[in-house]
């Protein structure tokens, strides 16, 4: 489970560091930085799977994902007694990410390359420093892993062995993850290629979801809803039948769901609804409806990950339904780290009242996301980038 996620100069997450929970809720006024907090987790994401250079890329490059502000506030800016401007960077540019566990923790630091003419990717970002070490506060003697600019070295007892160089644009997570030279960093990458992104399912008339599907064992719910009746089937032959069934029914009551196989092995949804003299299919479903079930194969999944992340899961949901899936939400956190931004104020009540959630709430000063209530060294997660930044 992750204890606490750190970001600098991300968008409008000059410094931020949250403390995290079984159940993390993040709310906030339009603007406040919900999704910027949701796309750093992504981009933290990529990592482990080779493309944190190319999902920067996609936002526009180091240059409009950085921090737009001044690299400090003044006194006198905070009070609003001089006007917020920027003056000589004392600092290169650094976008920095980085979480703990109880394990095994991680940060990495990325940056513009020093100009030489020799190339013309000069906006093209590289990563200037990793560190994976051992539990959740970093201190020099507790790392195991590090890369400074092209050079990584494993610790081997008391002493560091050179493991390799390697290009400005990979993640040690593509070349370190040796099962016996450096057997955490294997752990760490394939624990966080397991965490879970939901936030495009599509409920439009030409879903996939709606239409008849090849059907496999699916015990991973894709991240668009395309093989939905597979998921759901697979919960019901593998998975948990009973809290698929106890779902549905606390939603929708006196409603079931059959998963009906056609011919050449198309898998088809037919809901019950209590009332009709015949099933829905899924082209006759709403938006809401559809929804709804998709995030119930995506909850119940046979696979829970160590992390899943839900991305304003209220959309397209009527009111009636947020309190079943406040309750299928706190039930999935007995096996998996649940995050849920949201601004519906009826879901994030709901979710309140689980005794693991942590509530944030986010506002946004000078341009800058803060958390309501973190104030001072006190209130705030402790954390040290292994860079010095």
């Amino acid at each position: 489970m992750l204890n606490t996620l750190a970001i600098a100069n991300y968008r409008s997450l000059l410094k931020l560091t949250l403390k995290l929970g079984q159940l993390n809720v993040i709310t906030g006024a339009n603007g406040s930085g919900k999704s910027n907090l949701y796309r750093a987790l992504r981009l933290l994401a990529e990592t482990a799977q080779g493309g944190v250079i190319n999902a920067l890329a996609k936002e526009g490059g180091l240059d409009s994902t950085f921090w737009a502000g001044p690299e400090t506030f003044s006194k006198c800016m905070k009070d609003g007694t001089a006007p917020v401007q920027g003056l000589i960077r004392n600092t290169p540019m650094r976008l920095r990410l980085g979480f703990t566990t109880n394990d095994f923790s991680y940060a990495i630091t990325l940056g513009l390359p020093a100009p030489d003419g020799t190339s013309m990717f000069t906006h093209d970002p590289e990563i200037k420093h990793e560190a994976i070490w051992h539990g959740t506060l970093y201190r020099p003697a507790s790392t195991l892993v590090v890369r400074d600019n092209a050079v990584i070295k494993i610790r081997d007892g008391s002493s560091w062995e050179v493991s390799q160089t390697i290009q400005s644009f990979d993640s040690l997570f593509s070349q370190t993850a040796d099962p016996e030279r450096a057997p955490e960093a294997l752990r760490l990458r394939e624990s966080i290629r397991q965490w879970r992104f939901y936030d495009h399912f599509r409920t439009d008339a030409d879903a996939p979801a709606r239409q008849p599907q090849l059907g496999t064992r699916t015990p991973v719910l894709h991240h668009d809803g395309r093989d939905l009746a597979a998921a759901l089937r697979t919960i019901d032959e593998i998975g948990d039948r009973e809290a698929l069934e106890e779902a549905i029914s606390d939603a929708f009551p006196g409603s079931h769901l059959n998963i009906v196989q056609q011919d050449g092995g198309r898998f088809v949804i037919e809901f019950h609804h209590h009332g009709l003299l015949r099933p829905l299919n899924g082209a006759e479903l709403s938006d809401g409806m559809l929804r709804y079930l998709l995030l119930v194969a995506a909850l119940l999944t046979p696979r829970p990950p160590p992390l899943m992340v839900l991305n304003e899961p209220e959309n397209s949901l009527h009111p009636d339904l947020l309190p079943a899936l406040a309750r299928l939400i706190i039930q999935a956190t007995q096996h998996t780290q649940v995050w849920v931004v949201s601004h519906a104020q009826p879901l994030v009540a709901a979710l309140k009242q689980s005794e693991h959630c942590n509530a944030i709430e986010l506002e946004k000063i000078l341009g800058e996301t803060k958390v309501i209530g973190q104030t001072g060294l006190l209130s705030t997660p402790s954390w040290h980038w292994p860079d010095g930044g």
